[in-house]
């Protein structure tokens, strides 16, 4: 386990994170530049060695109810991971990106056999795939969202204005 200084240290090194110290010895981190309401990204790391991340946009993890994950037994490498995925997660480019086309990199992934292909009335195509049990949302190599069902893929898919191919 990392000790709380190492945690720190982890968190501080993200430059789109800004420090706030709270009450009893705990420390939140703050994405000001999220394009969501929610802003926190780390989330009462403490000197007993708690602390959470925000995972509620990203599959792969079992968040609580409030979409944040326990990494109080993480790693460096997968608490950088988890890190690294909050922020993009949150960051303007994840639910925008999916209006502005992106040409280039349209054919930099392509569709397998068993995915999905969306588009919208401007011709921007995204690609639905499910991988180890969740339904990740690509525009061209670019992960734009992740669901952990296909009901919820489906509908952010026609939201934000794409239907099926």
């Amino acid at each position: 386990m990392l000790t709380f200084e190492q945690k720190i240290a982890i968190l501080d090194s993200f430059p789109e994170l800004e420090r706030k110290d709270v009450s009893l010895g705990r420390v939140n981190y703050h994405f000001e530049g999220s394009a969501h309401e929610k802003k926190t990204v780390g989330y009462r790391f403490h000197p007993n060695g708690n602390g959470y991340v925000f995972a509620g946009l990203i599959g792969g993890y079992e968040p609580d109810d409030k979409g944040f994950v326990n990494v109080r037994d993480f790693t460096e490498e997968q608490l950088r991971e988890i890190i690294e995925a909050s922020i993009r997660s949150l960051a303007p480019g994840a639910d925008s990106a999916a209006r502005s086309p992106k040409p280039a990199q349209a054919a930099a992934l392509p569709a397998a056999p068993d995915d999905e292909i969306w588009t919208d009335g401007s011709g921007q195509e995204l690609i639905l795939k499910l991988e180890d049990e969740t339904y990740f949302i690509y525009s061209g190599a670019s992960l734009e969202m992740a669901f952990e069902t296909l009901d919820e893929a489906n509908e952010y898919l026609a939201e934000e204005g794409f239907s099926r191919k």
